[in-house]
């Protein structure tokens, strides 16, 4: 993480608490998904083991946030919806999304107004996902 100076404006980076409360995030996010049933279908989408997943959301949270570039670095850019269009995401898969992620961010503790602002840019990201109708 960045050292804070008088010059230095906090990221949402910062604000989370930088790539090992990111970590934290993201590690609960994927142990939710594989443990809770009403998380089947979106877990279903994901490869036997979620490791690489867990990294590649990992890094470009990192990134996303304002943090460092770690999925740029790797991938370049995220392309997001194309790397996504080999799989059906509908109103269902995006609010699983939302909602095993709503509970992740909960069940670490970050703020409530913290979470609501991150719910809202994964709404506007998760939505536009979507590539199929239902």
């Amino acid at each position: 993480m960045r050292p804070m100076t008088d010059e230095h404006t906090p990221t949402l980076f910062d604000i989370i608490g930088g790539e090992a409360r990111l970590r934290e995030l993201v590690d609960r996010f994927y142990d939710l998904m594989e443990l809770e049933p009403e998380f089947a279908e979106l877990r279903a989408m994901h490869p036997p083991t979620t490791e690489g997943s867990r990294d590649k959301l990992f890094w470009f949270l990192c990134g996303w946030s304002g943090g460092p570039d770690h999925y740029i670095s790797r991938f370049g850019h995220p392309r997001l919806r194309a790397r996504h269009l080999p799989f059906s995401i509908a109103t269902r898969e995006r609010d699983q999304w939302l909602r095993c992620m709503a509970m992740a961010m909960h069940e670490i503790g970050l703020d409530r107004s913290l979470q609501e602002r991150l719910l809202h840019s994964f709404f506007q990201t998760a939505d536009w996902m979507r590539n199929t109708h239902g």
